[in-house]
């Protein structure tokens, strides 16, 4: 029996759930389109939600014979994972902050111990030896997610803040996975919860310096956080001030607290310009002082440096598309800001991107990226400002693929916290002494029945069809031999600047030990080889993304290290469209395509302001609404618009339900379509979490779960299910 046979049998006693066709048609721009599934949107219809659980149903029958593997690949996740385990303490405010994990319990729990000082830098900045298997003494549990989530099919904790004296703490709780919080306020002295209950919260928390106001954001109709409250302790949330609201629906608010704790900083932005303001929050009277503003259309972030230094670091894209670092006056910000009368601190490089900066007492902390990977820099603040070059302090690694950055810093620390993670090397915890730049190995996560000499991970480069390198990450065990082709699963994403960067994985290794060569496609849209590897994947440029992991698979077929016959595509939510893409560009390419929250109906999203984000999309892939060759564009590459007949392979449409980034509704309207007009007999699923988010349900066991579903789809597509193989 080949590897479609078993399938096949399958498909002549198993029928697809067929939704119905109801006449819908879209008009814009003088083109009208029929969508007869986009009745599918009404969530609230009794006939979606039995569709969707038809669809369940069928595609956990056909899939029936995966689920020794499922079990097989959540096992081997299960045993390496080691479940009790705890983070490396964090020093804050006389205490050392900590997570655990335990073994059997799907929630992280967060805790506190007191911390000793004898004025001895090395002692007191040393973080105290946790026992993973037993309360440390005086240890004081802050939250603990496996109580929280009792009796709720869904559960995420939200943002999380301590004020200053330490006493209080503030955190949000979600139920439903819609990414709408409530907010607590627990009092850490006599451990119980203080009356003030907020719903509706969103992401982002802090207390002001005198504890008596908790800051927060909340969403508009369209999920876009808008406004920034503050609640007044012991009031009536009904009464909250509107601190700062956004009014443009293409922008993104949030704030954050400047490094003394001192400032609210509020930031608007999308993915191409910003806007930055200032509360200061030690006096009553302030009102919000604006510092870069939005007219001069640039990408920025701003760090006020502490005390009664009136300075500010900005970090900007003005002539500088990697961006670069400056130090100005709060007196030269504002209305009139000049970023040409900013001193430059750190200078732009066409082969570096400056991606983030943290402050220290002492330091700037620069996260760059040179070579695809993302660095750690550091640059005294002794003698910014005066025109001397100030010397670079980057650790160094030793592998040629991996990713460091940083993950704590503050004033009172005389370190700063780094983590570094490669394909292969369990995510480690650094502290970078700052007195004499030497690194101090705090921990490297555990992992069972592992040994990275098993696996390796080397960069290729294909050449897209313009010209243009690709990179590529290619995974595998050294133990396979690769002088014939083998199955391999292609991943990509290439959207929103974002980078897939070296990081270690369990799971995947699942996959490796079975023979797999797993590739990461990064393609133009993501951020790997700076802004402009991002501006060549976005808006009218967009079908680079696509035609980019086209061209990578096509690379790996003629340098023979890909099966033709045995190439799995996936991706997730912006993902999720290149797998759409793809699927309407190559479907000939792919054994199978797993598509997770997939973003196949771009354009109707996008053409409806009044649906979750889409007005904040303008800025990543045009506005259709107002621009008939936008339209046109997204038209012709928009996966649900393009679908043709012809045979496609295998595929999964992964979603929840109650997703506001990408609505169930696409996936769904996809499969259909998919179905409908397809030429092929391969079977096309849709797969449901019913109580999900984004992310699918919650909990590790859940997302381990989740994983070994899509894995177990893609080795069946290759040939490797025990349970099909012949």
């Amino acid at each position: 029996m080949g590897l479609d046979g078993h399938m096949n049998h399958e498909l002549k006693t198993l029928q697809p759930p067929v939704a119905p066709k109801v006449p819908t048609t879209r008009s814009h721009h003088g083109d009208e389109v029929a969508d007869p599934y986009e009745w599918l949107r009404e969530k609230q219809n009794p006939e979606v939600i039995a569709h969707l659980e038809a669809e369940n149903r069928y595609t956990e029958s056909i899939t029936a014979d995966q689920e020794q593997l499922r079990q097989a690949i959540f096992d081997e996740i299960k045993t390496r994972t080691v479940e009790t385990d705890l983070s490396v303490p964090t020093r804050r405010r006389g205490w050392w902050y900590f997570t655990r994990s335990v073994e059997g319990k799907p929630y992280t729990i967060h805790s506190r111990v007191k911390a000793d000082t004898t004025g001895h830098q090395d002692t007191d900045w040393t973080p105290p030896l946790v026992d993973a298997q037993a309360d440390l003494p005086g240890e004081q549990i802050l939250v603990d997610g496996n109580l929280l989530a009792e009796s709720h099919s869904f559960f995420a904790l939200g943002g999380m803040c301590i004020n200053e004296p330490s006493n209080l703490l503030a955190y949000c709780v979600d139920t439903t996975g819609d990414e709408r919080f409530t907010l607590y306020v627990k009092d850490l002295d006599s451990g119980e919860l203080l009356p003030d209950v907020i719903e509706g919260v969103f992401y982002g928390l802090a207390f002001s310096p005198d504890s008596t106001r908790v800051f927060y954001t909340v969403v508009d109709e369209t999920w876009r956080p808008h406004q920034i409250k503050a609640h007044v302790l012991g009031t009536d949330p009904s009464t909250d001030q509107v601190v700062f609201q956004e009014d443009d629906p293409g922008m993104w608010l949030g704030f954050e607290l400047s490094a003394d704790h001192d400032t609210l900083l509020i930031s608007s932005g999308n993915s191409e310009y910003a806007e930055t303001s200032m509360l200061d929050l030690t006096d009553p009277a302030a009102t919000i002082q604006l510092l870069v503003p939005r007219s001069l259309r640039l990408l920025h972030g701003v760090d006020l440096l502490p005390g009664t230094d009136t300075r500010a670091l900005i970090t900007h894209d003005h002539q500088a598309p990697n961006n670069m670092v400056a130090l100005a006056d709060l007196e030269q910000l504002g209305a009139d800001a000049d970023p040409s009368q900013w001193k430059t601190v750190v200078a732009h490089e066409t082969t570096v991107k400056v991606e983030g900066t943290i402050l220290t007492s002492t330091h700037l902390v620069l996260s760059v990226r040179r070579d695809t990977c993302e660095r750690v820099q550091l640059i005294p603040l002794e003698g910014l400002g005066t025109g001397e070059q100030q010397p670079v302090i980057e650790p160094e690694f030793d592998e040629e693929l991996f990713t460091a950055f940083p993950t704590s810093a503050n004033l009172e620390s005389p370190m700063v916290r780094l983590s570094y993670t490669s394909d292969f090397t369990p995510a480690r915890i650094y502290d970078l002494d700052l007195a004499n730049n030497q690194l101090i190995l705090r921990k490297q996560t555990p992992v069972n029945n592992y040994d990275p000499q098993n696996y390796r991970a080397t960069r290729q480069w294909a050449t897209a069809g313009d010209g243009t390198r690709i990179p590529l990450t290619v995974m595998h065990r050294t133990d396979l031999d690769l002088s014939h082709p083998q199955p391999m699963l292609v991943y990509g994403y290439g959207s929103y600047e974002v980078s897939m960067d070296p990081g270690f994985g369990i799971p995947r290794l699942s996959l490796l030990d079975r023979g797999v060569v797993f590739v990461i496609a990064h393609v133009r849209g993501g951020g790997e080889l700076g802004r402009d590897w991002y501006l060549n994947g976005k808006k009218l440029h967009k079908k680079n993304s696509f035609t980019d992991f086209v061209d990578a698979t096509r690379y790996l077929v003629e340098t023979k290290l890909a099966d033709p016959q045995r190439i799995v595509a996936m991706g997730g939510s912006a993902g999720g469209l290149l797998m759409g893409a793809v699927a309407n560009l190559a479907p000939e390419l792919y054994t199978g395509i797993v598509a997770q929250v997939p973003f196949v109906d771009a354009l109707t999203s996008i053409l409806d302001p009044e649906l979750p984000l889409s007005a904040l999309e303008w800025e990543e892939w045009g506005n259709p609404i107002e621009d008939a060759d936008v339209y046109q564009y997204m038209k012709s590459y928009s996966p649900y618009e393009n679908i043709r007949p012809v045979p496609y392979p295998r595929i999964a449409a992964v979603t929840s339900l109650h997703d506001t980034r990408v609505l169930y509704v696409e996936p769904a309207k996809w499969v259909a379509k998919l179905r409908d007009v397809t030429t092929g007999s391969a079977p096309i699923v849709l797969k449901t979490e019913m109580d999900g988010g984004h992310g699918g349900a919650s909990g590790r066991y859940e997302g381990w779960k989740n994983r070994a579903w899509d894995y177990a789809f893609a080795l069946d597509a290759l040939g490797l299910n025990p349970q099909t193989r012949s």
